[in-house]
């Protein structure tokens, strides 16, 4: 049986889980609602205030996706109490991100801006001119839009420069060296 897909995950109060025909689960909270239909082999009930998700069979199609079920229900109610949040860090000489209303506009060394419109349901905010935060309920939203920012100038590792995650740890290489 999946470890992770027969856990009971509990609703906190101020949030309502609705499963509708078709495994159509609506989370409300306090912070949005979040909607995904997901795969109808996994039978999801609402058990008072626990959510449990079990599988028809341990064919190998049902017991992958019993885990990934459970886990999507888990971030729903997640996102819609506690909401993400990734932060990008801008490095290198000259490089800086600024905000214009709900465009991003990002100085990375090429010979124009580099402008991205916020997605519906995710905001970014900025700390000096160069941190990124994007935040939202919809984590894999946000973690899509972070990969997006990022894929416009990727660290390189040499010097270090571009756009990286917070937490991401470059790995340097060494520059060349010069005859003797």
């Amino acid at each position: 049986m999946s470890r992770i897909g027969r856990m009971p995950i509990a609703v906190p109060a101020g949030v309502t889980v609705d499963i509708a025909e078709n495994n159509k689960v609506t989370v409300k909270g306090p912070k949005g609602e979040l909607s995904r239909v997901l795969p109808e082999a996994m039978d999801i009930k609402l058990d008072g205030d626990h959510v449990v998700v079990t599988r028809p069979n341990d064919l190998k199609k049902n017991k992958s996706l019993h885990g990934l079920t459970r886990t999507l229900i888990y971030n729903m109610i997640v996102g819609v109490t506690e909401g993400y949040t990734k932060v990008l860090e801008v490095n290198g000489v000259g490089y800086r991100a600024q905000k214009q209303g709900k465009k991003l506009v990002l100085s990375l060394g090429y010979s124009h801006p580099v402008e991205m419109e916020d997605p519906e349901g995710i905001e970014t905010v900025l700390d000096g001119q160069n941190k990124i935060t994007v935040k939202g309920i919809d984590k894999e939203k946000v973690g899509q839009y972070a990969a997006e920012i990022r894929s416009k100038r990727a660290p390189e590792p040499y010097k270090g420069k571009g756009i990286k995650y917070e937490t991401e740890v470059i790995r340097r290489k060494v520059g060349k060296t010069g005859k003797k």
